[in-house]
């Protein structure tokens, strides 16, 4: 049998009740889970019945109500819970489903993500330019600061795009830099972990000389 069948057949909504900590008195009389019930309102047995809100069905629908459930996923748990057998290809368990993103978040995440990584490098550069500037005419010239010399313009002219310039104009340099700018990003990440280790190492060997 299916789900709905097997909860309904084999379980009242006084069980479902019971299950969940509802005290019932002998009367099959219970506080109603649905409303701010001051006083014993809801008469439950196979189906229940609220005399005060009107709420009222069966097993699958009580469980549905009081745990906020579709009424399959509201089956499921049911059988679940009770440990009763059903067709397991109706078994379709609720599921934390992200809402599926437009293309115009897609593309602003991309967006953001390119011109975060792209101001991240454009600090490094302009830092690369003034730490690794040779110190006279004759030292040559480090491959950081090359590549400052070289990268500077460039990537202000990209960030450039990416704030003022037309969609089309965006979305080329987004998928014609996408790559790129992953491994930038991989890059500004290592020489950060390097310096990081190196300063580690400094401040140990001159704690220790003292």
């Amino acid at each position: 049998m299916n789900v709905f069948n097997v909860a309904k057949a084999a379980v009242s909504a006084k069980d479902v009740a019971a299950f969940c900590g509802i005290n019932i008195n002998r009367n099959n009389m219970c506080l109603c889970p649905f409303h701010n019930d001051k006083h014993p309102s809801m008469k439950i047995d196979k189906r229940y019945f609220c005399f005060a809100c009107g709420a009222k069905g069966d097993a699958i629908d009580f469980v549905s109500a009081y745990f906020g459930l579709g009424l399959k996923d509201a089956a499921i748990k049911i059988c679940d819970d009770f440990n009763l057998s059903y067709d397991s290809s109706y078994h379709h368990p609720p599921q934390n489903i992200k809402p599926k993103k437009s293309d115009e978040q897609i593309f602003t995440e991309a967006s953001d993500y390119c011109f975060k990584v792209l101001s991240d490098y454009l600090h490094l550069l302009k830092e690369w330019k003034i730490e690794y500037a040779p110190k006279d005419e004759s030292e040559e010239w480090h491959p950081y600061f090359c590549e400052a010399l070289n990268g500077i313009s460039h990537v202000e002219y990209l960030l450039d795009i990416l704030l003022y310039g037309g969609v089309s104009d965006r979305v080329f340099l987004i998928q014609d830099y996408g790559k790129k700018v992953i491994d930038i990003e991989r890059r500004i990440n290592e020489h950060t972990a390097r310096r990081k280790a190196n300063d580690k190492r400094f401040s140990r060997m001159h704690g220790e000389c003292r």
